[in-house]
């Protein structure tokens, strides 16, 4: 689980420009030898040169379909058609689908490549000064929380006495760490802790992740505040921020098809 430089180039490469947030280094224009430059950003590196070849069409599709699932679990027609604990079922494998897609995610960013003779897979690894190592890692410790919180939905219910520390913790804990995980992706490809989004297609998916994570944090506080001070108005508010935040979930899951098929012509190939 050793860190190693990231990323590596030639010896004979230098470097032009460096766009730096903090610690993490997020755009390299590179100079080679004969005078050409080669542009390197850290969503492009990670999408377009892991060893993964598969992992981002996998990724679209189990976030589109996890998506899905938390779309149209809120809606209160869909739960009055299949009944609370079908609903409830519902969700728990939309959890399910984004923990895999996060998964895989995960494993296609650390296993990007490093550079020539560096072909050992990876499950795990300790780079805290990679922005993505940060994002995608703290999104599937969420997931790993969601997957928590729509499980003990199904067995703990709303008047339960541990409702709030079984149910609603783990709840907000995901989503907290969603919307870390949204901001740093946002980051990712902005290059500025509050940068205004670039017409890209990576700036659109980032964005509205970001939003979806906005959302589902807003969802998560009203689970709690709002319910105690108005009995009609918390399951609304919930529901709509779940919704919302799912519909831009699976826009920017959708998105990921095209980036996919986009030819890196700005990741550096070593």
């Amino acid at each position: 689980m050793a860190s190693t430089r990231y990323p590596t180039t030639p010896a004979e490469w230098s470097t032009a420009r460096r766009r730096t947030v903090g610690p993490f280094t997020t755009h390299i224009t590179y100079r080679r030898d004969d005078g050409r430059t080669v542009e390197w950003s850290s969503r492009g590196h990670r999408k377009h040169a892991s060893r993964l070849s598969r992992a981002s069409w996998w990724i679209a599709v189990l976030f589109a379909a996890g998506s899905l699932c938390f779309l149209i679990a809120p809606i209160p027609a869909f739960l009055d058609l299949v009944g609370p604990a079908a609903d409830g079922l519902v969700f728990f494998v939309g959890s399910i689908l984004f923990t895999a897609a996060a998964g895989l995610q995960w494993l296609e960013t650390i296993n990007a490549e490093r550079g020539p003779g560096r072909r050992r897979w990876r499950l795990l690894t300790f780079e805290p000064r990679r922005i993505d190592w940060w994002s995608c890692g703290v999104q599937l410790v969420g997931t790993l929380y969601f997957n928590v919180t729509t499980f003990q939905a199904l067995r703990v219910g709303l008047d339960s006495a541990d409702y709030d520390r079984l149910v609603w913790r783990p709840d907000a804990i995901g989503s907290l760490c969603f919307l870390i995980s949204g901001y740093l992706a946002y980051v990712e490809v902005t290059g500025h802790l509050l940068g205004r989004p670039r017409r890209t297609l990576e700036s659109a998916i980032a964005s509205v992740n970001l939003l979806g994570c906005l959302a589902f944090g807003a969802s998560a506080v009203a689970s709690y505040v709002v319910p105690s001070a108005d009995a009609e108005l918390g399951p609304a508010l919930v529901n709509t921020g779940t919704a919302l935040g799912a519909l831009c979930f699976l826009i920017g899951a959708l998105l990921l098809f095209p980036e996919g098929t986009h030819e890196a012509r700005s990741a550096a190939r070593r």
